[in-house]
């Protein structure tokens, strides 16, 4: 009879009594959606993303005491990882530019619409992205780029799950308006581009 794998909030209260299995396996299932999570925070800077999501699993081990089973432990994590992108970012001798370096995509689904696709049009998302607002870009690439359920992006931002709604109906309002602008800008008129000839 097969046994059924253990859930994350079993694992985290594994660790707690120091199950360093438990911790290997959560470790291997969140690397790789924590690090997309602060990449995309980050604006692309992999060596930072990389260093947030070392300094997320440390910290998650020194706090695990903390963790409260039944708690969804996914929101937990999260919630630390996007704390140390906050706090990065608070330091006065940081100062956070968004630069969309190359091969950076956000999800095209942000769109909401599903009318946009290719890699150009991801790549004009990802850069709208960076300019919504920190709470609504949060909003954002935690439902869109991470997945995230309403609840679960509540339980990361410690917000009602409204806030949650409202933050993302106003991100992606937003992110309309600015797609719809960058493409007005792109386009020339016939017109003028017969005059140039």
């Amino acid at each position: 009879m097969d046994q059924k794998p253990a859930s994350d909030e079993e694992l985290a209260l594994e660790i707690q009594c120091g199950n360093r299995e438990a911790l290997t396996l959560l470790v291997e299932h969140y690397h790789a959606p924590i690090m997309g999570f602060l990449y995309r925070l980050a604006g692309g800077d992999r060596s930072l993303a990389e260093d947030l999501v070392q300094e997320t699993f440390l910290r998650a081990l020194k706090s695990i005491r903390q963790y409260r089973y039944p708690r969804p432990f996914k929101p937990w994590l999260y919630a630390i990882a996007l704390n140390l992108a906050r706090d990065h970012y608070k330091k006065a001798e940081t100062r956070h530019v968004y630069e969309l370096p190359e091969g950076f995509e956000a999800a095209s689904s942000a769109s909401a619409d599903g009318d946009l696709s290719g890699e150009e049009e991801s790549g004009r998302v990802a850069a709208a992205v960076l300019e919504l607002p920190r709470q609504q870009r949060e909003a954002i690439i935690l439902r869109y780029c991470q997945c995230l359920s309403l609840l679960e992006i509540a339980g990361v931002l410690q917000v009602p799950v409204g806030t949650v709604k409202s933050r993302i109906c106003l991100g992606l309002k937003r992110l309309r308006a600015c797609l719809n602008e960058a493409e007005n800008r792109s386009i020339v008129p016939a017109e003028v581009e017969s005059d140039r000839r």
